[in-house]
């Protein structure tokens, strides 16, 4: 080949690595924005649902005493401006009423024939004995007894009875309440402010609708990340012979895999929300009933459990946290910068000890699968238990219904750093075959696809 054809041909492999890189770049910019929008449109959804959650908290229900001293006044107050004497109540209130009169004549008939002493007290028994018959006082008894059940049962007298009954009703409600109570009142005022909604239901209707919305924007965000990864590694079959494209192909393809690592690391991967759904049960005929309540929320990422686990007190949650932090952020980094130096720079840096020990052999550190599996296993173990301990609160009687609902769930960046792990596999794969390709003299011809490269 004369040095015009060669000339030519590395500028039409330049051409063609320049066309490449810019395709790949179009794409890789695609899916940075994918994941992008992923990354706002979670954390937008996991501040409504904190909020739906405090809102709903079983603190501020069932928990509340304010909540269920508003709930029994009703109850009371109800049940107050609606009370009916029956037929057979005002016989029987008729009834009380003669026998009481009756005992009280008998009382007085009895004091007044006890042995008096003092000339006052014989006069007055003298007086009694000969104008009052207690015989004509008990056949006046019932006259006596229907005109105070007359007046007892004016509609005037039950409307001053009623209204003096809820008034000292509201007076003792009034003076029952918990600490819960300021905190409730700035939280409720701050939530109905925020989202411009006037009260709970409201509330709960506005932000379930966006939680519907969200859900479906942030799993095709998701989904669209990993099509625009699946494109560029579909590049690798056409042009799996064309080596001079290998090294401009394996880099961006690297860039590709670092955006779903820093997606799939800060986004939220498991959300456990377990809810007493209904709580009902009748009081005083009237049914109570508590819909909704939160027991438990909380949504993690990956970054977001390293972080909570520093924090903790205990030495052995801090270095779990430091673990993740190191082999399954900081060591996926340092091989991915690793795996571009030993293809773009020159032999005494890219074969460097370092240099190639991060980029072939440093895999085995990396925790990236482990923590795939790991995360797997947590929501599969967290789900059960959850699920067993909802159901020993399911009850269903006579007197109380209660009944709740699971909704832990695996999240979008769950499946973005399964994609991540499997792409890095991929990935790790390619280096060595390209490796392979232009070192053919360390590696016998049957094993250019399997064998791992010696150290230099």
């Amino acid at each position: 080949m004369t040095t015009v054809q060669q000339h030519q041909k590395q500028k039409k492999h330049l051409i063609l690595q320049i066309i490449l890189i810019v395709g790949l770049s179009a794409l890789l910019a695609l899916e940075s924005y994918f994941g992008y929008q992923l990354y706002e449109q979670s954390k937008q959804q996991e501040q409504l649902k904190e909020d739906y959650a405090m809102m709903n908290n079983i603190t501020f229900g069932v928990f509340s005493v304010d909540l269920w001293r508003d709930k029994i006044a009703t109850i009371v107050t109800q049940k107050i401006k609606g009370y009916k004497v029956s037929k057979k109540q005002k016989q029987e209130m008729r009834e009380e009423v003669e026998q009481q009169l009756h005992a009280m004549i008998n009382e007085v008939v009895n004091e007044f024939e006890k042995p008096q002493k003092g000339l006052g007290n014989k006069l007055k028994k003298f007086a009694f004995k000969q104008f009052v018959d207690p015989k004509e006082l008990h056949e006046q008894v019932p006259s006596f007894a229907a005109t105070i059940m007359q007046r007892i049962n004016s509609p005037r007298t039950i409307k001053k009875l009623k209204g003096i009954a809820t008034t000292e009703f509201k007076e003792l409600a009034d003076q029952t309440y918990d600490s819960t109570i300021n905190a409730k009142i700035k939280m409720t005022s701050h939530q109905f402010k925020k989202y411009y909604v006037s009260s709970t239901p409201a509330f709960n209707k506005n932000l379930e609708t966006r939680f519907e919305n969200i859900r479906k924007v942030t799993y095709n965000y998701a989904y669209a990340m990993l099509g625009c990864v699946a494109a560029a590694l579909c590049l690798w079959l056409p042009l799996r012979k064309k080596v001079y494209l290998h090294t401009p192909l394996f880099i961006m393809s690297l860039l590709f895999a670092l955006a779903l690592l820093i997606v799939g690391v800060t986004v939220s991967i498991i959300e456990v929300d377990a809810r007493l759904n209904s709580l009902e049960f009748m009081l005083m005929g009237e049914k109570v009933a508590f819909q909704n309540q939160v027991l438990f929320f909380q949504s993690k990422s990956i970054l977001g459990i390293a972080e909570v686990l520093m924090q903790q007190p205990k030495p052995d949650a801090v270095t779990v946290g430091v673990l993740i932090i190191l082999f399954v952020i900081i060591l996926p980094i340092l091989r991915f910068a690793a795996g571009g130096i030993h293809l773009l720079c020159k032999p005494p840096i890219a074969e460097n000890k370092v240099t190639r020990y991060l980029a072939f052999e440093a895999g085995k550190w990396d925790m990236a699968d482990v923590m795939v599996v790991g995360i797997l296993m947590t929501y599969i173990g967290l789900n059960g238990i959850l699920k067993s301990q909802l159901t020993d609160l399911n009850i269903k009687s006579e007197m109380l219904n209660t009944s709740t609902i699971n909704y832990t769930a695996l999240q979008p960046g769950y499946i973005i750093f399964v994609g991540y792990v499997a792409f890095a596999i991929i990935l790790s794969i390619l280096l060595k075959r390209i490796y392979c390709y232009r070192h053919p003299e360390e590696f016998k011809q049957e094993d250019l696809s399997t064998k791992a490269p010696e150290n230099a």
